[in-house]
């Protein structure tokens, strides 16, 4: 556990990718190999199920220091982090304990079906037993609250250069449903080893923002366009007779979409498509909203399945005939994906239509049109592109449309997590309805770190009252809010849910009679959606 924190206190405290690479390298040539793998699980996103709870926790260490409930509330607020909180309140270890980082994980992963005594003797005990540092990453990895600012990226690299394996190669091996309970790095790290399975998919090759002159980009004999679309980024695999759907988050969700299950039959083996699982009807998509109604549900009922019916919308073709084929042309893989798609000749799979423009003008025109297809802008991908893994700049360019934007003020304001627990960084805003405010909307992105500086420092100096974490304060502050779409909601008071919202500027130069209306909210809404 010494050699994990120390790792994690190097990562989270640099800005800099060439030392977070080192910290990475120096780790994986010299930890535990069954450290190793946890690591991997623990940074992509593969986090093992919480066996003990937040509530839990409080007590305990509210027992252990002695501490009044209000108290630690209090500190807790100040703070911002419960892992944190409870590191900081501890009273010193009485018998340090030199374990690996894979000793706690198991142990911890044994109490699932514990009883609360035998959770509390055991959290206790290991509290007894590690310093400070060690303390507050035993927290986080019961929390599950790790936000260290390393990307997949940079621990590809790094495992790369350590076992002296293509990047490319390897984030391919590392993609898939493993767990650090059934597999080794050893098994990980080879591709015909027991420990590959069926259901592996390919790392998703996704493109730059477009900020530059379409007409810089070259001939438009180069290029393709489609339009982007809305929805959750997925691969369907099918192989060995069974059919695995992932998103780009590498959640396998099969079982969240049962309109899918007809191509287990209708696809050949030795398949895997990339596309967009979209909510559809009517010969066209419906917004991103209604997708959402599907999304983190474990049980889908008939009633959603009637209210919000999903598709495939395919744009590519990664494995066909059990052979990768990345590495060949886009135009040709687009060719052998309209073969597929026409084999298939289901209503659930659909192919992402080309568009047809003979100049950069005419697609200009084009691309103002997308949000009456339910698009939110274009692909443009070179017809000579392969398939790359990860961010790459060249090939692959999305080119959005403008924003929705309104201007807000900020009424509530709350403190962040990780290095910003202790800092307001999350906003609350809202519009005029007559002489009321309305909160629509939450947003806690788009300013630079000099703005969320005296953000913070006015909240503090002109909070009006205390709820918890959140504070009221006085309406004055005016942004303009962005964002990509809009959709009717019960769930809110103002009676609508924004996608995507995000501070677009710090309007200094508005004051607060100025501000959008719940009307113009309301206008946009009818807008965009009849």
């Amino acid at each position: 556990m010494q050699q994990f924190s120390h790792l994690v206190k190097l990562l989270s405290g640099s800005t800099k990718t060439n030392e977070k690479l080192a910290a990475l390298s120096q780790y994986f040539a010299t930890a535990p190999d069954k450290d190793k793998t946890w690591v991997l699980a623990l940074f992509s996103g593969r986090r093992p199920k919480r066996t003990v709870n937040s509530t839990q926790l409080k007590n305990w260490c509210i027992e252990v220091s002695h501490l009044p409930p209000w108290l630690f509330d209090e500190c807790y607020h100040t703070v911002g982090d419960l892992a944190e909180t409870i590191a900081l309140l501890l009273p010193p270890a009485t018998k340090l304990v030199s374990a690996p980082l894979h000793y706690w994980m198991e142990q911890l992963m044994r109490l699932d079906k514990a009883d609360e005594s035998i959770k509390h003797d055991f959290i206790v005990q290991s509290w007894e037993s590690l310093d400070h540092n060690e303390r507050f990453i035993f927290n986080k990895l019961i929390t599950g609250g790790f936000r260290i600012g390393v990307s997949q990226k940079t621990m590809v690299n790094a495992l790369a250069e350590t076992y002296k394996i293509p990047a490319p190669t390897l984030s391919h091996m590392l993609s898939g449903n493993w767990s650090p309970y059934r597999v080794t790095i050893e098994d990980l790290l080879h591709l015909h080893t027991s420990g590959a399975d069926a259901s592996r998919p390919y790392p998703f090759y996704l493109a730059y923002a477009l900020e530059e002159d379409p007409h810089l980009l070259g001939s438009v004999k180069d290029w393709q366009a489609e339009w982007k679309w809305d929805g959750i980024r997925g691969q369907i695999v099918k192989r060995e007779d069974k059919l695995f759907v992932w998103s780009r988050g590498e959640e396998l969700i099969t079982e969240k979409f049962p309109e899918f299950q007809p191509l287990l039959n209708a696809l050949p083996n030795g398949t895997v498509l990339d596309g967009e699982i979209l909510t559809y009807n009517n010969g066209s998509p419906l917004p991103f909203q209604t997708l959402q109604t599907r999304i983190g549900r474990k049980n889908i009922t008939k009633k959603q399945l009637q209210e919000a019916p999903v598709i495939f919308y395919s744009y590519d073709l990664l494995e066909y005939e059990e052979t990768d084929i990345r590495d060949q042309p886009l135009a040709e893989r687009r060719a052998l994906l309209e073969k597929i798609v026409q084999l298939v000749d289901l209503p659930v799979l659909k192919l992402s239509p080309i568009l047809e423009f003979a100049t950069w003008q005419e697609l200009i025109l084009q691309r103002l049109t997308a949000r009456q297809f339910g698009s939110e802008g274009l692909m443009l991908k070179k017809l000579s592109s392969s398939y790359q893994v990860g961010r790459k700049r060249g090939d692959w360019w999305k080119w959005k449309i403008d924003p929705f934007v309104i201007d807000a003020v900020m009424i509530y304001a709350q403190k962040g997590h990780g290095r910003r627990s202790n800092l307001y960084t999350d906003y609350t805003f809202a519009v005029k309805d007559g002489d009321k405010l309305v909160p629509f909307t939450k947003a806690y992105s788009g300013l630079t770190d000099k703005e969320i500086t005296e953000v913070d420092r006015w909240v503090r100096q002109h909070s009006l009252e205390k709820f918890g974490p959140v504070r009221t304060v006085t309406p004055s502050l005016v942004f303009e809010i962005a964002f990509e779409g809009i959709a009717a909601s019960n769930r809110h008071k103002s009676g609508v849910a924004l996608r995507f919202p995000r501070i677009k500027r710090w309007r200094h130069d508005k004051p607060l009679d100025e501000i959008n209306t719940l009307n113009d909210l309301k206008e946009l809404l009818h807008r965009y959606t009849s």
